[in-house]
């Protein structure tokens, strides 16, 4: 299980100190222009002898932007080496990072991240300060805007319209969630929650130091939040108007437990009554390929902070084909998990099996209550954990044994499905090599005992890329299978 590093904040006054791996550093100096601001929080994820990875949140406390460039300088030699999620150039000690195409804008307490690898000799401080667009960051806003187009607010600051109360009264979800007084606790990647509300802003309740998020604002990627811990995120700035908001829980952190607290209003505005459920609901079963495992990552090469804050289950595959279809859907997705045996042989007693009725995973024995969730399609992808590694001595399989363990046991898992969802739902068993034979063999033993609703369909690997974190999918991959799975559904009589 990889570790993860906590985020202390601490003023520029102690910069000069040796920044350890797992401490941040809020750099704070003044700002010169009106209606600009920002924060940044430098985190160093790992060390090891001359070298060293770090993460970099940058926040806007301005105005909206729509590109940016952060400016720092190192103090102590050090070079960048790699760096993902942005452009970045280093001229002696002068870094320059500047946002992709797809992270240049940034609305008024918006946020993203990027992280590199470097090397070091000697030392290695923080930098003493940051500058956005030319503005030194101080964590505030000089001169804020009093126009009501452009309001600036503390990331922290409390809702100043109805308390989020039952949070679930006022939210869409799908996915497997748990009511926690006014809150409700999750843990399964991809969870989302939709909303909609009146005004120039909007707050989103967390408590969650170990998942990542997306927030979207009328279909719009606004920021993406780092293990924002037990706070209230604000996105401002924004018409006085109606608008939808989404949250998207875009990586896995199954030994946690994740909590939303709800949508708040920005002053003059409320929450409006949730958004209906979509009619089609789809379920995806599976692992790292199935959850976006490092999807976005520019390297196969990642420390697990980067399989971290590169993985983004909002546009794996499945994800991608749901909404595509306009289906609601759930990503029931654990890495390193097979239908027997687990990767490398690991944690042996356990499989995915263990955790599916969950829905906190962390939690022995929690079971999650489907309620209204009734998939019309479930798709099963479930082996390549189970074959992708050679036997370990000490193992109790046989090379022949384990191929009757796992088909017994997908069988077993299929009638699960079928006695929980009923005959109405169509179930796809996804094979590919080396386990297709033995996926395709399980759906014929279903269908010739008159189970016509489970289908096999062999994953097409043509032309993947496989530029993800460790060998993995990458988005472009998850695209092109999205594209792939989504004609082959288009052929299934799913009566929806």
């Amino acid at each position: 299980m990889p570790t993860h590093p906590s985020r202390t904040r601490m003023l520029v006054a102690v910069a000069a100190s040796t920044v350890l791996a797992g401490t941040a550093t809020a750099v704070a100096v003044a700002a010169h222009a009106a209606a600009a601001g920002c924060a940044v929080t430098y985190t160093v994820t790992s060390r090891w002898a001359g070298g060293f990875g770090a993460n970099v949140e940058l926040r806007n406390l301005g105005d909206p932007v729509t590109s940016w460039t952060l400016t720092w300088s190192f103090g102590a030699g050090q070079r960048v080496t790699q760096a993902w999620n942005t452009s970045l150039t280093q001229n002696g000690s002068t870094v320059t990072a500047r946002n992709t195409a797809w992270n240049g804008t940034l609305s008024t307490n918006g946020s993203t991240s990027f992280g590199f690898n470097g090397s070091w000799t000697g030392g290695n401080p923080a930098p003493e300060s940051f500058a956005l667009n030319g503005t030194t960051c101080t964590g505030g806003v000089a001169s804020p805007s009093p126009s009501a187009s452009s309001p600036s607010a503390s990331p922290s600051s409390g809702p100043t319209s109805p308390p989020p109360g039952e949070a679930l009264s006022r939210v869409h979800t799908a996915g497997r969630v748990k009511a926690s007084g006014s809150s409700v606790q999750y843990s399964w990647p991809g969870v989302y929650f939709e909303g909609r509300f009146r005004g120039t802003g909007v707050g989103i309740v967390l408590n969650d130091s170990a998942a990542d998020y997306v927030v979207q604002v009328d279909g719009a990627t606004v920021a993406t939040l780092v293990t924002p811990g037990q706070t209230t995120r604000w996105v401002t700035g924004l018409s006085n108007a109606e608008h939808t908001v989404r949250l998207v829980k875009r990586n896995e952190s199954p030994w946690s437990t994740s909590e939303f607290g709800g949508f708040v209003a920005a002053p003059g505005g409320a929450i409006l009554t949730k958004p209906a459920a979509r009619s089609r609901q789809i379920e995806f079963i599976g692992d790292s390929l199935t959850a976006g495992y490092g999807n976005t990552s520019t390297s196969r090469d990642c420390t697990g902070d980067q399989v971290n804050r590169t993985t983004n289950t909002d546009v794996s595959y499945g994800a991608l084909v749901a909404r595509r279809l306009s289906a609601d859907y759930q990503i029931n997705a654990f890495s390193g998990r097979g239908m027997v045996r687990n990767y490398n042989g690991s944690d042996p007693g356990t499989d995915y099996r263990t955790y599916y009725d969950r829905a906190l995973l962390n939690v022995p024995g929690d079971v999650w209550n489907p309620d209204t969730w009734r998939p019309q399609l479930v798709v099963v992808y479930l082996g390549t954990n189970d074959f992708s590694t050679a036997l370990n001595p000490g193992e109790p399989w046989t090379a022949e044994s384990l191929v009757a363990a796992y088909r017994a046991a997908y069988g077993s898992f299929l009638q699960k499905l079928r006695t929980r969802y009923g005959t109405n739902t169509t179930i796809v068993a996804v094979g590919a090599s080396p386990f297709a034979d033995s996926v395709r063999q399980v759906v014929q033993e279903r269908t010739s005992a008159g189970d016509s609703r489970v289908r096999y369909w062999a994953l097409d690997g043509t032309s993947l890329d496989l530029l993800g974190c460790h060998w993995h999918y990458s988005a472009r991959d998850h695209q092109l299978i999205a594209d792939r799975f989504g004609t082959f559904v288009g052929s299934l009589p799913l009566g929806w």
